[in-house]
């Protein structure tokens, strides 16, 4: 069947197709007249995607995901925010909604069916390239419908504010928890500190402290020096000492030796022997041995030598009195020397305790510190009463229904209605073939048709061809009556 031969059916049975568009329409008019007339309002808020967090001044970069909006979309059209529409318009004291309550026999409680039936009417808008949202929602009253509008944006800026500070609550909630063990920790750590300090007597001050290191250092590097200087000087004395009693073990004169010869009262005394020697040598020429000058100059003389010996005595005996004694310095100083390591070793000791002490301290205390930071940090998070998201427009009442569209159910009805119109006068067709062409009895017997005799017109004037014209089944066939 091709399209001419569905115009020709479609005019054949026109008044089927008229009838079914009249009816369809008339049934839209209906509709739309009967149908209750419902109000919309629509209210325009903004989520601002790029709003600073007032309590750390940092912005909050993860509104900027996609899903963000979608999120603000779904908390939106919540049963939350539903419910806290009812309770805030006190829906659910109203007379005709209890009364409507009960013939539902609804087994939820009368909030959770008022919020249920809100979202029904509810219209939810996001802006593609903004960050615009609308809040329309239909009702019978123009003025009931820009109030819930109204009142799903209050119910939704008060729901945003509670998921956000609610967590802060919690969290402020678990530090306060914290604290109490963190601040027994401080105090256990600064009670160590301190006990340790005074078990040992050690400065609290870092610096003074490290000026008594410095001190004890120096000291201990000092004695250090004046050992190092003794144990030098007891072996330059040793080596003299052992040379001495080489020279005394040999048989040899001690005079030879260096400190004998340095020694200014020896020299002294063996010049004064020398002249008495030359003056006894004189005097021996001029009197005789028994002379009392004679045996004076001897006697002088045995002295002189008497003297020689006896300090040269003592310088070798001091030299090795000065031996024991610097080797009883040397002593002395190694005693102080690992007293003074044995007490800078200590004292190192108790300030590398009492560094780990501190450092655990200072641990403690910024653990402490930080945990305070966090807990008012969420406690003002908590108690905050504002959010990102901005009322643009106000929803106000509609001067027009927004449902039923008078046009749109009409241009709908006459649609459906031609449609119908159509498929009943081709089921029709399909029911009570007609041959209108003669292609038609072609098809239907397989036989050509070897020609057609021309109908009367309306006017009473014949055809344009005779009735008795023929011509072949291939020539363009014409409408036959």
């Amino acid at each position: 069947m091709n399209i001419k031969q569905i115009y020709a059916i479609l005019m054949f049975r026109r008044r089927t197709v008229f009838i079914m568009l009249t009816v369809f329409f008339a049934l839209s008019l209906a509709v739309s007249l009967l149908i209750t007339k419902k109000y919309f309002s629509v209210a325009t808020i903004m989520v601002n995607q790029r709003s600073v967090d007032p309590i750390t001044g940092l912005s909050l970069p993860i509104q900027t995901m996609p899903g963000y909006m979608a999120t603000q979309l779904d908390i939106i059209g919540s049963h939350n925010v539903a419910r806290k529409v009812v309770k805030s318009l006190k829906l659910d004291e109203q007379d005709d909604k209890r009364a409507a309550f009960v013939k539902s026999d609804s087994k939820s409680n009368i909030v959770d069916w008022l919020a249920d039936g809100l979202l029904k009417d509810l219209d939810i808008k996001p802006s593609r390239e903004s960050s615009l949202i609308q809040i329309g929602f239909f009702a019978k009253d123009p003025e009931m419908a820009a109030r819930i509008a109204n009142a799903f944006v209050e119910s939704y800026i008060h729901t945003s504010i509670e998921m956000r500070a609610q967590p802060a609550k919690s969290s402020a909630d678990w530090f306060d928890a914290q604290m109490v063990s963190l601040r027994e920790r401080m105090e256990q750590a600064q009670s160590a500190l301190s006990n340790y300090q005074q078990q040992n007597s050690v400065v609290v001050d870092l610096v003074s402290g490290n000026e008594k290191m410095d001190i004890e250092n120096g000291r201990l590097s000092e004695l250090s020096k004046q050992l190092l200087e003794s144990q030098a000087q007891t072996n330059e004395l040793q080596a003299r000492n052992d040379l001495i009693q080489a020279v005394r073990k040999g048989g040899n004169s001690s005079e030879s030796l260096n400190e004998v010869l340095n020694s200014a009262l020896i020299q002294s005394l063996k010049s004064d022997l020398a002249h008495k020697q030359a003056s006894f040598a004189e005097l021996s020429n001029s009197i005789d041995k028994n002379h009392p000058r004679y045996k004076q100059a001897e006697a002088e003389i045995r002295s002189l030598r008497q003297q020689i010996q006896q300090q040269t005595r003592m310088v070798l005996d001091s030299l090795a009195s000065g031996l024991a004694t610097s080797k009883q310095r040397d002593k002395i100083l190694s005693q102080a020397l690992a007293m003074q390591k044995s007490k800078v070793l200590e004292l190192k000791q108790q300030y590398d305790e009492i560094a780990v002490l501190k450092r655990d301290v200072e641990n403690q205390q910024k653990a402490y510190d930080a945990a305070m930071q966090r807990l008012v940090q969420n406690r003002l998070e908590s108690e905050v009463n504002h959010t990102n998201i901005s009322v643009l427009n106000t929803a106000i009442a509609a001067d027009k229904p927004a449902k039923p569209k008078l046009l749109l159910n009409l241009a709908i009805g006459v649609f459906l209605g031609g449609l119908f119109g159509i498929c009943t006068a081709l089921c029709q067709e399909w029911l009570d073939r007609r041959v209108r062409f003669a292609s038609d009895i072609t098809d239907a017997i397989g036989l050509p048709v070897l020609g057609f005799v021309a109908a009367e017109t309306n006017q009473g004037r014949a055809s344009k061809f005779p009735a008795n014209f023929m011509r072949p089944s291939s020539a363009a066939p014409n409408s036959v009556g």
